[in-house]
């Protein structure tokens, strides 16, 4: 077995394992909502996730190819490393969060990982891509989650005024079902893709895949499993804090907020193509819509230590990336 060769599986072995982190720090996303409200049990929440996270994987590659163009490493047994260091990078932020229950973003702490590692390596970085499709969308998407889920739940409140507050919060249950399963769905479109692109960058940079190819199925495979198995492992922490610690949901709330935060996912995956954070969506729908209530309903305190969180992971990924590529660089001298 050739050294690139051997380098390249450890990118993908790696690759799906930060995947599979991805799963069960960002299962809470699609599912505590729905778990909070008690519109579907803990278990079978995680195994509608677990599905929908895995048919998710396999509707788009936009994503995937956005991930994959953020740096320009050289086709060489170096540039493989910087991809592995950015992915450690990465899982070890993913770690950090999910042990505080703090939900934070996957996605850019892979963006941030891959960045981090290349400046460490004085390679190219493509700022239009990190800038445009990256750093802009994630403090646009959380503003229109917020702003959207605030209009959807009151309109939800004025339809629904004189409905029979007992029917109306078991038909909301049921209606749920739809919203949590289409919320997993985007997630898997969205996050799984990222794992991809990773993939077919280290792909790319071995000299095993062409850049403008598509991607290989055992790739969307292969990530499509490790979220799946990462999601159905579950992330009871950041589900509490999602669920709980910012505000008590009722059945129309959530309904509201994971049809909301489902809608932006498949826009920005598909017209924008833009790697957006499923996290920083969702809670800012929760949010929003929690302050149709009063703005006292929602507890700030808590969220402002995750909007800490969504700031620290860019430049905390970037470090543990830089960090692991001098590291590794320092041992294998490649």
């Amino acid at each position: 077995m050739s050294v690139t060769l051997a380098i390249v599986i450890t990118v993908v072995v790696v690759a799906l394992v930060f995947d599979y982190t991805n799963g069960f720090h960002d299962a809470a996303n699609a599912i505590a909502t729905s778990v909070s409200t008690r519109a579907l049990t803990p278990r079978i929440a995680l195994g509608l996730a677990a599905i929908m996270n895995f048919v998710g994987a396999f509707l788009g590659q936009k994503v995937a190819h956005t991930v994959s163009d953020t740096i320009d490493p050289p086709q060489t047994n170096h540039g493989l490393i910087i991809v592995v260091a950015g992915l450690l990078g990465a899982i070890a932020w993913n770690l950090i969060t999910w042990y505080f229950g703090l939900p934070s973003s996957s996605s850019h702490a892979l963006i941030g990982g891959l960045v981090g590692s290349a400046l460490a390596a004085s390679v190219g970085v493509s700022w239009d891509t990190v800038i445009g499709k990256v750093v802009i969308p994630m403090f646009v998407s959380p503003v229109l989650a917020f702003a959207a889920g605030f209009a959807v739940m009151l309109a939800l409140l004025w339809v629904f005024r004189r409905a029979n507050p007992h029917k109306a919060n078991r038909g909301f249950r049921i209606a749920q079902t739809i919203s949590a399963a289409a919320m997993a769905l985007g997630h898997g479109l969205q996050d799984a893709q990222k794992t991809m692109g990773v993939i077919f960058l280290a792909l790319v940079t071995g000299g095993y895949v062409g850049a403008n190819d598509d991607l290989p199925l055992w790739v969307i495979f292969a990530a499509a499993a490790a979220i799946s198995a990462g999601t159905w492992a579950g992330g009871w922490r950041i589900m509490r804090t999602l669920g709980r610690r910012i505000i008590h949901l009722t059945p129309p709330q959530g309904f509201a907020a994971e049809s909301v935060a489902a809608s932006v996912l498949y826009t920005t995956a598909y017209v924008y193509e833009a790697p957006i954070s499923t996290t920083h969506t969702i809670t800012s729908a929760v949010m929003g819509v929690g302050a149709t209530k009063r703005l006292s309903a929602v507890r700030w305190g808590v969220a402002r230590s995750i909007l800490a969180a969504w700031v620290l992971t860019f430049p905390a990924a970037a470090s543990v990336a830089a960090l692991s590529y001098w590291v590794i660089h320092g041992i294998t001298r490649l």
